[in-house]
């Protein structure tokens, strides 16, 4: 009883968020991050990944443009 409780993961899933991030020409990213992570953290490693100037780019969700100090849990409540 004493390490079955400890393995368990919370229901409400709050720990990991699998992430997307699709560009234009349709090549998809996929980043797993804490929901407490700022999103500086996976811009910075989309934009190395594709090689391209983090200043370059705008990260969208839902049409609204994403700030890099934004966390997933921000994002969520709004």
């Amino acid at each position: 009883m004493s390490g079955q409780e400890e393995d368990q993961k919370p229901a409400d899933g709050s720990g990991h968020i699998n992430l997307k991030v699709k560009g234009q020409d349709g090549n998809e990213v996929f980043f797993r991050i804490k929901r407490s992570t700022q999103l500086k953290k996976l811009m910075n490693a989309y934009c190395d990944r594709q090689s391209v100037d983090y200043t370059s780019i705008a990260f969208l969700f839902d049409g609204r443009r994403l700030r890099a100090e934004q966390t997933p849990d921000e994002i969520q409540k709004n």
